[in-house]
This record gives C-alpha cells, sequence and structure tokens, in this order.
C-alpha cells in the first residue's frame, strides 16, 4: 500500500506541466489533413519527466501516442470529440484521446509504410484490449532518479537508462506500448540487423541480413523518429505548399 501511495504521488508530482509547449510546427488544420490510421505521433512534452526523457535520449521527442482513427471505436471524449488517439499515461494508463488534446503541441507524424486494413485492425485491436493497463512505474522511480540534479550520464548510456522497466507484461511506458503492437505485426523499428555470407558458390563475397526483432522495452520515442523504417510527415508541405505565397514582414 505503501508503495502504490509513493507511486501515485511521484506520478502527479512527473506530470506537473513545467514548461510551455514549444511553438507548433503545423496548423490544426494541416494536422488534421495529414494524420492516418497506424501514424505514431510524436510529442515535445512539457513535464518533469519529460525533460527526464529528453535528457537520457538526447531527442526533442518525449512521447508517443498511436493514431487509430475516428471509426477505431475508441469512444467520445468529454468534449464530444471522437477518441483518435491511444497512448500510456503516466497517470492514467493506457487510455485513448481526441487528436485536439495535443492541438497546441510540437508533435511529428511518423508513418509506417504499406500495412493493409488488416495490419490497421490487428493494431487497434491491441490498443483496444491493453486499455486501462497501468503505466511501468519501475521505469518511472528509475527515470526520477535523473531529475535532482540531472545528472551528467555519459551519452552512450543514456538510451540504456531507459530499459529498466519491471517485465510485467501489464504494464508499459508509452513507445513501449506502440512499440509491441507493431512487432505482433513484425514491422521494423529499429530490428538488430545481422550481416551473413550468403553461401552462394557463384558470388564468394556476396552477403545476406538478417533482421533480429529488439525487446520492445528498449524502444523511446525518438526511435519512430530514427527509424528508416517510418516515413516522416511535415503536414505543412503535405498540402499545396507554395513558399512564394508566404507574406513576409518587412524588416
Amino acid at each position: 500500500m505503501l508503495l502504490n501511495w509513493l507511486s501515485r504521488r511521484l506520478a502527479a508530482y512527473l506530470s506537473k506541466q513545467i514548461t510551455r509547449h514549444s511553438i507548433r510546427t503545423s496548423t490544426w488544420e494541416a494536422l488534421i489533413d495529414a494524420i492516418q490510421p497506424g501514424d505514431v505521433l510524436l510529442v515535445d512534452g512539457n513535464t518533469r519527466v519529460s525533460v527526464a526523457i529528453k535528457y537520457l535520449t538526447q531527442s526533442t521527442w518525449s512521447h508517443a501516442a498511436l493514431y487509430l482513427g475516428p471509426e477505431a471505436g475508441l469512444g467520445i471524449a468529454d468534449s464530444g470529440e471522437p477518441n483518435v488517439l491511444i497512448e500510456a499515461d503516466l497517470e492514467e494508463g493506457i487510455r485513448p484521446l481526441p487528436l485536439s488534446f495535443y492541438r497546441h503541441a510540437h508533435t511529428r507524424i511518423c508513418r509506417p509504410v504499406g500495412l493493409s486494413a488488416s495490419d490497421i485492425q490487428q493494431l487497434t485491436e491491441y490498443a483496444i484490449l491493453r486499455q486501462g493497463q497501468q503505466y511501468d512505474m519501475k521505469n518511472v522511480f528509475d527515470l526520477a532518479r535523473y531529475l535532482f540534479p540531472t545528472p551528467p550520464v555519459p551519452a552512450r548510456h543514456r538510451h540504456k537508462l531507459l530499459a529498466f522497466g519491471s517485465g510485467d507484461p501489464t504494464r508499459a511506458i508509452c513507445s513501449t506500448f506502440i512499440a509491441e503492437g507493431f512487432q505482433q505485426l513484425r514491422y521494423p523499428i529499429l530490428p538488430v540487423v545481422k550481416t551473413l555470407p550468403a553461401d552462394d558458390p557463384d558470388c564468394e563475397d556476396c552477403e545476406i541480413e538478417r533482421f533480429r526483432i529488439r525487446h520492445h522495452s528498449l524502444f523511446t520515442p525518438r526511435d519512430f523518429d530514427a527509424s528508416p523504417y517510418f516515413r516522416i510527415i511535415k503536414p505543412t508541405i503535405e498540402g499545396d505548399f507554395d513558399y512564394r505565397a508566404i507574406e513576409w514582414e518587412d524588416q
């Protein structure tokens, strides 16, 4: 009981906003038009826990949410809007959200390539089944250690510090929850790639590549940005962008 109480208090402390959102890089209308089911929405967070994640990963992105669209059956938000995103929240666990929750945030769309309708359905079913499961508080305690004060951790070790989760399959952090969903599709994020001899008698120097899945607990939000298998979508230039139409203010 004491540990649960302490975990809740720590989660509330780490969830407090300490900075304003960064300047958004697209209009709300452009974001709505650009995002598609299956996309991963990365967020430049503004809470205490966001500071720790961004420091340890040396990245702008501290949070990730999965966009499934209005037809996913994620229910209706209190605002009357359809829930179209699903994420692992520090205090509430895995929950659905409307897109407008991140309307004023600095975001980035990372799009998997070539997903079929059945792939999207499988992702949706996976996410719905995980709703209500709790955030991995073991991971939160690990993160909190690096906030008092910000530690001089060598860059080569920072990424590893986010892989200390409990291993309990009913708990997750934002990026591991999404990574596990894509791994069920066998869609690559940042797999381990091994190069092996091709055993081709006509080509002694030929090699082949074999992919090996990294455990989902090792993924952080920045990995979707860094992945060569996710296309970066910038809503501002997905439409009819024409730099000549920009009205500059003369100095």
